[in-house]
């Protein structure tokens, strides 16, 4: 029966394997990757599982080896359901890359796939151990037990798990909702990063130093952020000059042009530059750019911010700020001379 479950697993996949050469489908090389495991370990459970009652054995043995592959089989069914949801979980990314420019719907289909995919492998996990559990007589007397009580235990088993399971339906009403999604650009805690994963009770943020910020799920359901990604990637970004009030605006700002058309950084949407506030010692000039992601307008920001600087260092090096003061002296008589001279 082993040699045969084997021998069928083996001819099965390998029809799979060529067929995922040949045509270079998804579906048959997620197939291949994701079921070839679990299957080999079913494909001989199911076969002696089928032969058990031709075997001529005592009925304890027989009883024994009945539930123990009984088991093994539970186990493997279940290890074979969660490979094919993640099956369609490849199926369905595969048509929504996160590396593309404009990758608003990719992350919005991956987080919903992702939070979906850990519920159902939950669920999954959770009715495979309770069918395990109830293949034995006294487990099955005790299920019927707590039946009887399921009201008390209800009660006692929410106010004990009131946290995980507020995390729990704020992880569902993120998916659905969707305030934030897999690879947004989020500032939580003052911290810079972007959505790395979201579970069901926590969600990872990359920080931009390669940090690892972890949140409960619930702080983005009860606490403010902020997300830069929400509607689109593109974002405006701004950089502020401090100039003397010797310096021409109009210089500068076609010189804000010139920088931005030399570097492709700027996604070519919004530009300009104004003069935004007067004080005492410096002119504030602010200049306003667009880019197509965040990284590409911290680069740009960088990147405007030194040129600016150089400009106004190369061509108006007085014009940079500085203090001034004044000091009015009256003249000195020959007395007071004489005094300072000494």
């Amino acid at each position: 029966a082993i040699f045969v479950g084997l021998l069928t697993h083996f001819i099965i996949f390998r029809i799979i394997h060529k067929l995922a050469d040949r045509s270079s489908s998804v579906l048959y090389e997620a197939v291949f990757r994701r079921c070839r495991q679990p299957s080999r370990l079913l494909f001989p459970l199911l076969v002696i599982y089928i032969a058990l009652p031709l075997l001529s054995l005592p009925l304890n043995i027989l009883s024994f080896i009945n539930s123990t592959f009984s088991i093994l089989f539970i186990f493997s069914v279940i290890w074979l359901l969660i490979r094919i949801i993640l099956v369609f979980e490849d199926l369905l990314l595969n048509r929504y890359k996160l590396d593309v420019s404009d990758n608003l719907q990719a992350r919005r289909m991956h987080t919903q796939v992702q939070i979906i995919r850990k519920i159902c492998i939950v669920m999954v996990s959770i009715l495979g151990a309770a069918s395990v559990l109830m293949s034995f007589e006294k487990f099955r007397e005790l299920g019927t037990g707590l039946l009887a009580s399921a009201g008390i235990a209800g009660i006692v088993i929410g106010l004990a798990a009131q946290k995980t399971l507020a995390n729990l339906l704020a992880g569902i009403q993120i998916a659905i909702t969707q305030p934030i999604r897999i690879d947004d650009v989020v500032i939580v805690e003052s911290e810079w990063g972007r959505i790395e994963e979201i579970t069901l009770t926590y969600v990872v943020v990359r920080i931009w130093d390669l940090r690892r910020l972890v949140v409960p799920i619930s702080y983005f359901i009860e606490k403010p952020f902020q997300n830069w990604t929400r509607v689109s990637a593109n974002l405006l970004g701004t950089v502020f000059l401090y100039v003397d009030y010797t310096v021409p605006v109009s210089e500068i700002r076609d010189e804000l042009g010139r920088i931005l058309n030399e570097t492709d950084l700027w996604d070519k949407k919004v530009s300009g530059l104004v003069v935004t506030n007067c004080t005492e010692k410096t002119m504030e000039l602010r200049a306003l750019m667009s880019a197509a992601d965040s990284s590409a307008a911290w680069n740009l920001h960088c990147h405007v911010r030194e040129k600016l600087i150089e400009f106004v260092q190369k061509k108006y090096p007085d014009g940079l700020p500085r203090a001034r003061a004044e000091f009015n002296q009256k003249p000195f008589n020959d007395r007071q001379k004489e005094d300072r001279y000494k």
